[in-house]
């Protein structure tokens, strides 16, 4: 189940029904699947989503995204360090909000890699799933060792009662260059950028916890956040504008991502000062939109030097709000 500080963040029902594995999927309806990772929700996932959602109403079909946890890549490359866009709770708020039915969230592990096409089509999409449509990409293979196609799949269709939409190699690239440039501008802090391709705010969301007390000491109290989730992707060191809310209030703040050099802890840490704001919020889950890069991190010769700075980046930021 989703984090309970996680409700005032959604703001709205959930609607979508989250399924935590294949087996679990229990809809009488017939239905329309499309597979993939979806990590990131971003403009391009969002164009095969509503062609999802567009075939389900025309067909009258429940709209299904199978996903898997954790990222295959993660459990049969141990050496390839995946840094995700969206932490799965993210993912299923995103999912949400696009009007999806159902998400399958399936336990990705080495049994399931081992599974064959033909028992991962009969047993979990023909079975379980009760598929009438498929949309997927040109390039999908799916099985042990990936031993199936596409081509593979449409050859199953008629068997089993079902039509198969191939996404464009075109429409694919496109989606595949979308993540790969949304991770640059993450890990270069480019949030415009970023923003530009995910048709939305980047966020990060993690709970409160005590700090050392310094910021409230020179007069810029900050929430320090600790992010659970080790995957997720971390913009560059830095001084960010971000925006949160806390109990129904939207906050605007700044934003340290970074390793403090000036007081020389050497600790990888992200603090947050919201405007207008004093409330004792230790414990609390939040989740933080960036808005703009304000600078680069850097060492000052003086506590006081760093408190002169951050009366600078609070005025920027003010007149970018403001703007």
């Amino acid at each position: 189940e989703l984090k309970e500080q996680w409700i005032f963040i959604i703001r709205r029902i959930l609607l979508m029904k989250i399924y935590r594995s294949i087996e679990d999927y229990n809809e009488v309806k017939r239905s329309v699947v499309t597979i993939g990772t979806f990590d990131g929700i971003h403009l391009g996932h969002k164009k095969i989503l509503s062609r999802l959602i567009k075939s389900s109403k025309n067909k009258d079909l429940n709209s299904v995204v199978l996903t898997f946890f954790p990222h295959p890549r993660i459990i049969l490359n141990k050496y390839n360090e995946v840094k995700m866009i969206d932490t799965l709770d993210e993912k299923i708020i995103h999912l949400n909000e696009i009007g999806i039915d159902s998400l399958i969230i399936h336990p990705f592990d080495k049994n399931f890699s081992l599974l064959s096409a033909n028992q991962f089509i009969k047993d979990f999409l023909v079975d379980k799933l009760k598929i009438k449509h498929i949309i997927i990409g040109y390039d999908h293979r799916f099985g042990k060792g990936r031993e199936a196609s596409v081509t593979d799949l449409k050859n199953y269709a008629d068997d089993y009662d079902f039509t198969v939409e191939e996404i464009k190699a075109q429409e694919i690239e496109k989606i595949t260059v979308s993540s790969t440039k949304i991770r640059n501008s993450i890990n270069q802090g480019d949030i415009k950028t970023t923003e530009k391709y995910l048709g939305r705010y980047f966020n990060l969301t993690g709970k409160v916890v005590k700090g050392d007390g310094l910021g409230k000491k020179i007069n810029y109290p900050t929430a320090n956040i600790f992010i659970e989730e080790t995957y997720k992707i971390i913009p560059k060191d830095g001084v960010y504008l971000v925006e949160t809310i806390i109990k129904d209030k939207l906050f605007k703040g700044m934003m340290n991502i970074g390793h403090r050099p000036t007081i020389g802890t050497n600790v990888k840490s992200i603090e947050v000062h919201l405007f207008n704001f004093n409330e004792d919020i230790y414990g609390q889950v939040i989740s933080i939109k960036m808005i703009s890069k304000i600078r680069d991190e850097k060492k000052f010769s003086s506590i006081q030097a760093l408190k002169e700075q951050l009366v600078k980046d609070e005025n920027y930021c003010l007149k970018l709000i403001n703007k």
